[in-house]
């Protein structure tokens, strides 16, 4: 699929199943997003001409935010926009985040990484046990990500990580700040499209992983926990 499809199926489903209170930052090329914008007033393309990384372009998207819930997720289809009926149900029952989790016993991957990405990635969960913890985490890096609107702005004004590693500096500052966080099984499929850098990135990783903790390890807990969200079901 491409991202003109996924974002036509995103807008159907925005649109029809959740009307009022979600806001979801989709993760598209620029120019492709903003072919995208004439469609729907809720569709509001945020970007630059260079790239500054996910990692921003999240924290812009929350910046700019206003939903009870906010969440993101990849502009690929790797993930249906329809499995975000599984996240709600863990927002009703009163998570503050909920994330998608490629590695729990129901989750349905359809298409695997190709075998270097899948070995570099249990090099990655070494390194981030050692460094940050999270080891109940089982993925930490699945792009589809859900928050409690007032939880999803209080992490990403503390989140600074630009790249490949900000899904974990959210999940550390989310542990150290005391929210609860619930994982869900997804359907997922690899889309082959890779970007990574194996050696430069393997040492951006490891620099970032250790500024996580270095920067967040003073968080403490929020000592006033959210209610049950209102949604309508």
């Amino acid at each position: 699929m491409t991202q003109n499809q996924f974002l036509e199926r995103s807008r159907y489903y925005l649109a029809y199943e959740y009307p009022t209170k979600i806001r979801f930052a989709v993760e598209a090329a620029l120019e492709v997003a903003q072919a995208h914008r004439h469609l729907a007033t809720r569709i509001h393309v945020i970007g630059s001409p260079e790239r500054r990384g996910k990692g921003h372009a999240v924290r812009e998207a929350v910046r700019l935010a206003a939903g009870d819930v906010i969440g993101f997720t990849d502009a690929d289809n790797k993930t249906p926009i329809g499995e975000f009926d599984k996240i709600e149900s863990r927002l009703l029952e009163g998570f503050d985040v909920v994330i998608g989790s490629r590695s729990l016993p129901d989750s349905k991957v359809e298409r695997l990484q190709p075998l270097y990405r899948r070995m570099g990635g249990k090099i990655f969960a070494v390194v981030k046990r050692l460094c940050v913890g999270l080891d109940d985490i089982v993925d930490t890096q699945c792009g589809f990500k859900f928050f409690a609107g007032d939880v999803a702005r209080d992490l990403f004004r503390r989140q600074t990580i630009d790249g490949y590693m900000f899904d974990v500096e959210i999940l550390f500052i989310a542990r150290q700040r005391g929210y609860r966080i619930a994982q869900v099984p997804v359907r997922w499929r690899d889309d082959g499209d890779s970007r990574s850098q194996p050696v430069l990135g393997g040492v951006r990783i490891l620099s970032d992983t250790l500024a996580i903790r270095r920067r967040h390890r003073s968080l403490r807990p929020d000592r006033h926990p959210r209610a049950v969200l209102p949604m309508d079901s």
